[in-house]
């Protein structure tokens, strides 16, 4: 009886911490996992919702003034229709998948629009300025509102890598990489879109690379779903052949760059030329990164980033 009491009378020791990822509350996508609306805070969704709303408004006044432009201006205005339609992908998976790389860009894109509204206010006539007035307000207003609060949330804590990876900082660590590899794949789509529709304007290139600049376009929508497929499904054949894709393309982007220097000075503007030549940059750097994340992602296949991302959902096709 003296043991049965003192077995009852030991103090029991503490219960473990749950360390293992909330899958269930998580949202299957082909990107991976995101947060369902719900769990947004009520500033952040209303501040989702402004910054949706905005950004569709922009495409709109931007689609709205293509008509009327002159064909430099046409380009840059198609450029910039791109780049606000990546926005609104970038400022979704920016929140809801507290990627903070996304929404890093997002703000680039916000000032960069922000700052070509200041240059075109500026360069109107006295007539016209009052006619615009109201939009330039609204769009530096709205557009500051986007750039403070996304500031805001790149500042907040992001607990994305724990929910996936669980209390193992190593798939922590392929999570982190994963989300790098998927969002410099997206700006790797976005430049070289840009780059095609540069390509084209270009008064020294002949018709067949303004053929080859249109069919860049499905090019790069056949290279992103190949390294998604292989990055998702952890298929390396597939990661070497997107590998593979991308050295014609640096190889043509290099001489594309040679022919636009040699031929430089000989227009009336050198605009559409230099924008060119600092977008292969660009692009050069973001494939440089993309690279570097992608060996790292592919050393990490086969040790359970796929099965932790996917698990709850059942099977990864599904």
């Amino acid at each position: 009886m003296e043991g049965a009491d003192d077995s009852r009378a030991a103090p029991r020791p503490p219960p473990l911490p749950n360390l293992t990822p909330r899958h269930r509350r998580l949202v299957p996508t082909p990107c991976g996992p995101i947060k369902p609306c719900s769990e947004l805070s009520f500033p952040v969704k209303i501040y989702f919702c402004v910054t949706i709303l905005s950004l569709l408004s922009v495409i709109g006044l931007t689609i709205e003034t293509l008509v009327r432009q002159t064909e430099e201006d046409f380009t840059v205005s198609l450029i910039q229709l791109v780049g606000v339609v990546f926005c609104v992908y970038y400022v979704t998976r920016g929140i809801l998948q507290e990627n903070r790389q996304e929404l890093i860009v997002f703000v680039l894109s916000i000032l960069l629009v922000m700052f070509r509204s200041v240059i075109n206010f500026t360069v109107l006539s006295p007539e016209q300025k009052p006619k615009l007035l109201a939009r330039f307000i609204l769009i530096l207003l709205v557009g500051s509102f986007d750039v403070i609060c996304a500031i805001i949330l790149i500042q907040s804590q992001s607990m994305m890598a724990f929910r996936v990876g669980g209390a193992l900082e190593s798939l922590q660590s392929q999570y982190f990489m994963l989300n790098l590899c998927f969002s410099m794949l997206t700006f790797d789509l976005q430049a070289q879109l840009c780059l095609c529709i540069l390509l084209i304007s270009l008064h020294e290139i002949t018709l067949l690379h303004n053929i080859i600049a249109a069919a860049g376009v499905l090019w790069a929508c056949l290279k992103v779903t190949i390294s998604i497929i292989g990055i998702l499904k952890e298929l390396k054949p597939l990661v070497w052949i997107f590998l593979s894709q991308n050295i014609p393309e640096v190889a043509y982007l290099i001489y594309l760059l040679y022919t636009v220097i040699k031929e430089w000075g000989k227009g009336n503007s050198y605009t559409l030329e230099a924008a060119f030549i600092t977008g292969s940059c660009i692009s050069v750097a973001i494939k440089s990164v993309l690279f570097w994340a992608l060996i790292h992602v592919y050393r990490s296949f086969g040790q359970g980033l796929r099965e932790r991302m996917f698990s709850s959902y059942g099977r990864i096709d599904s």
